[in-house]
This record gives structure tokens, C-alpha cells and sequence, in this order.
């Protein structure tokens, strides 16, 4: 299901205002980096908040990228909700606080720590929370591996092994694309360890 247009455009201004598009970011601006991703989910029929999500996504900065739109405080939270939605926000927080170091190897675990290096916590997440996680960690990711060589060449094969672990959270289409983005960079898996991407 797209997101509502007139609500798409809103947030693109917002990201112009908060200067998303002068910001240098693999591939041209971080602007567009972020629409990208937005159509990335789209395409595999992510639902409207995990898109808005996908478009938000580096507001609050993430783990892997320190330039930030907002600062993750209440305020800006609550302004950022207002726009997208409680929701589409709550994914974007999410994203952006993830100590990753801490957080990538539990996050397939049902009883796996989600460590948020913003507030110092940690805590358990819901199945949903997890597959949206991981569903925008890989639509990030590939795009980044997809418009940049030197990511690739440099990440491509530590994604590769990041994505087959997540592999039991992500929709067929986010997996259908991790095989025809990296291909031969995918770690060879023992048939009794490989499962299928959820529907």
C-alpha cells in the first residue's frame, strides 16, 4: 500500500527544510539516499509506516551515519510523530539508537537484547519490531551497496554475512533482493541452517 502523496510530500519538505539535500551522502545527497529507500521498501510492499519510516530514517543520525536532522529528544520526537505518524516514528528512533556492535548479533534471537546507545538502556523487542528493524537495515544497506562501488568493495561482504543472519525476519522481496544485489558475496549456509524469508 503507497503512502498518502500529499503526506509524502509533506515530510520531503521537512527533510529540504532540515537540509537533507545539501548533505553529501553515497550516491549524491542524503536526500536522496532516503527517497531511494523509500522506494525500496515500497517495492517489496513494506505498509505506509514502515515507508515513512524508510524516508525518516537517518533524522535522529544512526550508528553508521553521526550527521543528524533532529536531536532525539522528546520535542523533536513529538514533531517528527506528528507528521508521520506514532508509529513510523517509533521505527525511526528505533533505527537511530541501535548500538549496532551491541545489537546486529541477538536481533534474529526472540529473547535477543536491542541495546539503544541514546539512552543507555536495553530491552527485548517484539517479533514486529524486529522484522521492521531488519527490513530497513537491508533496504539502507543495499541501497548503499547499489550505488556505491566502494561500499561494496569495502562492506559488501560483511553485509553479506549481516543479512543471511537476518534472514528469518525479512519479507521474500527484501531477500529475493539481498541474493541479486550480492550473489556470490553471501556466505554458503548447511541446508539445515538456511530457512525462508517470511511471506
Amino acid at each position: 500500500m503507497p503512502i498518502d502523496p500529499e503526506r509524502g510530500d509533506e515530510v520531503v519538505a521537512l527533510l529540504h527544510s532540515l537540509g537533507a539535500a545539501e548533505i553529501e551522502h553515497p550516491g549524491g545527497t542524503l536526500l536522496a539516499h532516503l527517497r531511494r529507500v523509500r522506494a525500496i521498501l515500497a517495492g517489496w510492499g513494506a505498509r505506509p509506516e514502515l515507508q515513512l519510516a524508510g524516508l525518516c530514517h537517518a533524522c535522529y543520525g544512526t550508528d553508521g551515519f553521526a550527521t543528524a536532522l533532529l536531536p532525539p529528544d522528546a520535542p523533536a520526537r513529538a514533531e517528527l510523530a506528528r507528521l508521520i505518524g506514532a508509529a513510523a516514528e517509533e521505527i525511526v528512533y528505533r533505527y537511530a539508537s541501535c548500538d549496532r556492535k551491541a545489537s546486529y548479533a541477538t536481533l534474529p534471537h526472540a529473547d535477543g537484547a536491542f541495546h539503544d546507545r541514546f539512552a543507555g538502556t536495553a530491552f527485548v523487542p517484539s517479533p514486529q519490531q524486529r522484522r521492521d528493524f531488519a527490513e530497513l537495515t537491508v533496504a539502507n544497506e543495499l541501497d548503499l551497496l547499489q550505488v556505491s562501488p566502494e561500499v561494496r568493495a569495502r562492506w559488501g561482504e560483511a553485509l553479506g554475512r549481516l543479512f543471511t543472519s537476518l534472514r528469518p525476519l525479512l519479507s521474500s522481496p527484501a531477500w529475493q533482493a539481498v541474493e541479486q544485489t550480492l550473489g556470490g558475496q553471501l556466505p554458503a549456509q548447511p541446508a539445515h541452517q538456511v530457512r525462508q524469508g517470511r511471506q
